[in-house]
């Protein structure tokens, strides 16, 4: 990639220049500016929530309880918002997010409709030149990546794709408004969002052909709106709520039932499972202890998913193409969505599993599959996933000592931090609640805050101590990429099919390593305070 050219006269100085205007965004500009430092924000989008901007598809909804996937630093900001569904909906997660940022005026200090496309390590003067897709220029002491880990959406492979004229549609940055509705339409994808979209879209679409190559276990949502009180109640006791969520591996306060599965009998198992399905949600992963680190107990659950798919679909064929048998449950990010296999059922539904019949291209007007078919659609909406962790990083130029490019060195070894946080020659860009943290696989607002709130004590422990540069010591950096690998392989996550993108392995050429830290935020946090408490080991400060 070849970086904008840059005008020196024209560049705007900073102490902190964040990449990103969502939940990390938002939380640094407030938080840093609040201790002196000069902050600015740059968003690509046009607007605020980051995620919750772009994945506005019919049926995008958090699988978070709503009244924890918000933030907790301010108790105003917390009482005087008010939630009005269980799980909340991509509209309601968007207007929170631009109520933050009106209510605590972050906008006079962020660039919309600004895009990085490159950013330089400048080692004579110690600090990054950060150029625009406009030509703009930044220069600032520290460069904060709150990216996000899905923002870089996978690039289409599908064979012959170019060779259809209709109309296309990605789950990401979603026509606002659109619902397709009494076209013919194709969706291609069925992990988390596909699993949402494709219910909302069989509402209104004419025709819904679903393309699957690897089924998912969906655990239905059983979204309602708040109870009389409800919301009251949680608000009343907020502050021990927030701190159960952060001492909770996962981040949010889950019912997680101590006993192993094979330690009660077959009947009570079948039971607990059956109480978890229906109530829904992510307490349905808390029915035993030993669920993703024993496989027998992980067959039980699967087993059970499998009955209830048999019980809901109608079809046999259909029922038992969508079980799936190549992963344990949870080995992929689980997958929580409303009336799923439900939908199924509908005579304007159609499963296409190209597994058993292959799809061998697109034509002009539709799809082929190796038996013959063809099928002429109005409309492809591809759920098909996003280059998850690195790929909002590697989408941009982004060079450091000696004009290293990070690109080159993750796409090398794989993507290796220390801590979560620095990238051996990369001083100064200081990556927030992605690679080598819990990230995914908590809460992200709780995993954003603790990030948010360690590097706020950084930033000021060097102000404090003079210290003007922080880069990843490399031998630490390649020993927690290590420890990342070592807990997951204790755990059945690494067991998932060829695709997880845990793993990175639905990019091809992509290296493989276990990205995110299985151990939970708990473990985490004392990961990085005794990195903290002990002169920030494993971190090289000058």
């Amino acid at each position: 990639m070849t970086a904008t050219p840059r005008t020196e006269s024209a560049a705007t100085d900073h102490d902190v220049l964040v990449v990103g205007a969502g939940f990390s965004g938002l939380y640094l500009l407030h938080r840093l500016r609040s201790e002196g430092h000069r902050v600015h924000v740059v968003e690509a989008a046009p607007e605020v929530g980051g995620t919750w901007f772009w994945n506005r598809y019919p049926g995008a909804r958090c699988d978070v309880e709503s009244v924890d996937y918000s933030y907790s630093w301010d108790d105003d900001l917390q009482q005087e918002w008010d939630w009005t569904e269980k799980y909340p909906a991509q509209g309601d997660i968007l207007a929170y997010l631009k109520h933050v940022a009106d209510r605590f005026d972050l906008r006079k200090d962020i660039d919309f409709d600004t895009r990085i496309t490159s950013a330089e390590w400048d080692e004579d003067q110690n600090i990054w030149i950060a150029s625009t897709d406009s030509g703009r220029v930044y220069r600032a002491r520290f460069l904060l990546m709150a990216v996000g880990c899905l923002s870089s959406p996978k690039d289409v492979d599908l064979p012959g794709f170019d060779n259809y004229s209709g109309r296309v549609l990605r789950t990401w940055n979603w026509p606002e408004g659109e619902t397709l509705a009494g076209q013919n339409v194709c969706v291609i994808g069925t992990g988390s969002t596909g699993a949402q979209v494709i219910p909302a879209l069989a509402e209104t679409v004419g025709n819904l052909d679903v393309l699957q190559r690897t089924p998912n276990f969906v655990i239905p949502t059983r979204n309602r709106a708040l109870h009389d009180g409800e919301l009251e109640a949680v608000k009343a006791e907020y502050i021990d709520r927030r701190e159960r969520n952060r001492t909770h591996a996962a981040g949010v306060f889950r019912d997680d039932n101590p006993k192993n599965a094979f330690d009660v009998s077959a009947e009570e198992r079948r039971e607990t499972f059956q109480q978890r399905w229906d109530g829904g949600g992510i307490n349905f992963l808390g029915a035993f202890a030993d669920l993703m680190f024993d496989q027998a107990a992980n067959d039980a659950i699967c087993q059970f998913v499998h009955s209830k798919i048999e019980e809901i679909v109608d079809d046999p064929e259909a029922a038992e193409s969508l079980k799936p048998d190549s992963y344990p449950l949870g080995a992929k990010r689980p997958v929580v969505a409303t009336d799923y296999y439900e939908t199924f059922n509908r005579d304007n539904v159609h499963l296409v599993d190209v597994k058993k019949t292959p799809l061998t291209g697109f034509t002009e007007n539709g799809y082929a599959l190796a038996d013959g078919t063809e099928q002429s659609v109005d409309a492809v909406v591809l759920a098909t996933g996003f280059d998850a962790f690195t790929g909002a990083f590697t989408d941009m130029d982004i060079r450091g000592t000696g004009g290293a490019s990070l690109a080159d060195v993750w796409g090398a070894e794989g993507a290796k931090t220390q801590l979560g946080f620095s990238t051996a020659g990369f001083p100064n860009m200081i990556i927030v609640a992605n690679v080598g943290s819990p990230s995914v696989l908590a809460n992200m607002v709780t995993a954003i805050e603790q990030h948010v709130d360690w590097i706020s004590r950084l930033l000021d422990s060097m102000r404090t101590n003079g210290y003007t540069t922080i880069e990843a010591d490399t031998a630490a950096q390649d020993s927690w990429a290590e420890t990342v690998e070592a807990v997951a392989n204790m755990t059945l996550w690494p067991n998932g099919d060829s695709g997880s993108w845990y793993r990175g392995a639905n990019i091809e050429g992509k290296p493989q390593l276990f990205m995110p830290y299985a151990a939970g935020i708990v473990e985490y946090g004392n990961a990085i305070e005794e990195s903290a408490a002990n002169d920030y080991k494993g971190f090289i400060l000058a």
